[in-house]
């Protein structure tokens, strides 16, 4: 039996290092470490917990383990808190540069100009693909999944820098990161040329990250794509928003994998795997979908809300509710005003934003909402941005990893420079036959 209001206990004399939790199981004490963290969130230390008393913790989905202690992001769901390095998300709305929130996330501090300006450069120089790639390109079906293209070439830019997978200093990482982040976006935009049977466009070395990727996906050889510099913007910071996100599916995977001592490139590209399921980075296709069919079918959003509080109308409102968040995401009200000046900057009339702004009015003002704390997440809005720039649906995701990387790539590396870093290797509560003998085939 464990009970934590009266087993967490300070004792006389003690200091938070000295704090400890007590486990009785079968009549037997077990004193477990406690960890503090910088906000205070409290964490019971159970590493030793089978060596000591031969059990293991039972947490399917790992929604109570805390994997690893991580310096990038800090998560309060209840408060609505999301901060990248200390930083308050929102305060990145006036200084849309992702170029400069990745560099923060990697590296820990915001950059001095020169540092910016030096990874800038790295990222305008690495932006295109050796040539000998372009190929790789044409042995996928025309129709091929972008993020199957995405992964699958990650991981082939590590055969074309096999060096660059030993890293031996800050510099040498600073150039792989320069290298994944930038090619990242060139892999995303000639996946989608070759999904529509057009050419590739080269990176256009004066244009700055976010511009040359809409360069890329849009421009034609004979007419160069005008970048709003507005949505220049909103696309700055909608990657800033997906950037990181603490210890989610995919960033647990890159570091489940990266524990192997598995290069960056190889870690990245599962991520970019775990990041392609309709429950983790398909989500706000999900949300566009709903829309879409609410649209079509001509019902009002005050009868999707009385049938999505109907356990039996089979129908789900999307893009609600958080697994971390019990409060609103703040990452949705950032979008949720982009949304609006995006729209009306490019003149479009998106009938799918009156229907997913009257959803959001009714749905915050039902109790049933309210009551289990069902608020627009940040796929509830992002969609709609994407989608006015152009973006199609089957690049949603890609977008999405674009975004995530330099928080991959912060992970991985915060992983890599932990010198106490084990090999993450999860246990398991065995429920099938107990010993058994085998029958051979003629008896069977």
């Amino acid at each position: 039996m464990y009970d934590e209001a009266e087993n967490i206990t300070f004792g006389k004399g003690m200091t938070k290092m000295t704090r400890t939790a007590t486990l009785i199981l079968d009549g037997k004490k077990y004193e477990l470490p406690v960890h503090e963290g910088a906000e205070g969130e409290i964490g019971i230390d159970i590493t030793q917990l089978r060596a000591m008393s031969g059990v293991i913790a039972y947490d399917p989905g790992y929604a109570n383990t805390g994997s690893c202690k991580s310096a990038i992001t800090f998560i309060d769901g209840e408060k609505g808190i999301l901060r990248y390095r200390g930083i308050p998300i929102e305060q990145f709305i006036d200084y849309p540069n992702f170029i400069e929130a990745a560099w923060l996330l990697i590296f820990g501090r915001l950059p001095q100009k020169p540092e910016l300006r030096r990874f800038s450069e790295l990222l305008t120089v690495h932006a295109p693909l050796h040539e000998a790639m372009k190929h790789h390109f044409e042995g996928f079906p025309v129709n091929a999944p972008p993020m199957a293209i995405l992964s699958a070439m990650i991981n082939t830019l590590s055969c074309f820098d096999e060096h660059l997978a030993r890293f031996e200093d800050d510099e040498k990482f600073e150039v792989a990161a320069a290298k994944l982040i930038s090619k990242v976006r060139t892999i995303a935009a000639y996946s989608y040329r070759r999904s529509m049977g057009q050419p590739f466009i080269y990176p256009d070395p004066k244009l700055r990250y976010c511009a040359n990727f809409l360069h890329m996906m849009f421009s034609m050889p004979y007419d160069q794509y005008v970048i709003d510099p507005e949505v220049e913007d909103a696309l700055n910071l909608l990657f800033i928003l997906h950037a990181d996100h603490e210890q989610n599916c995919s960033t647990s995977t890159v570091r489940m994998v990266g524990s192997s001592r598995a290069n960056l490139f190889a870690s990245c590209a599962a991520g970019v795997c775990a990041l392609w399921g309709p429950l983790h980075g398909g989500a706000n296709v999900a949300v566009i979908e709903m829309l879409d069919q609410i649209h079509k079918g001509g019902l009002k959003p005050e009868e999707c809300i009385k049938l999505a509080k109907d356990k039996n109308s089979g129908f789900k409102l999307m893009g609600f509710g958080h697994r971390i968040y019990k409060n609103f995401d703040p990452r949705a009200r950032v979008i949720k005003s982009q949304c609006d000046k995006v729209l009306y900057k490019l003149g479009i009339h998106d009938p799918l934003l009156d229907i997913a702004r009257k959803l959001e009015e009714l749905a915050l003002k039902d109790p049933y909402f309210a009551e289990r704390k069902l608020y627009p997440n940040v796929d509830f809005y992002s969609g709609i941005i994407m989608r006015a720039i152009g973006i199609p649906l089957d690049m949603f995701t890609v977008m999405f990893a674009i975004g995530r990387l330099p928080g991959w790539v912060a992970q991985w590396k915060e992983q890599h420079d932990d010198d106490t870093m084990r090999i993450a290797r999860p246990r398991q509560i065995y429920i099938g036959e107990r010993k058994t003998d085998y029958t051979p085939i003629i008896n069977r």
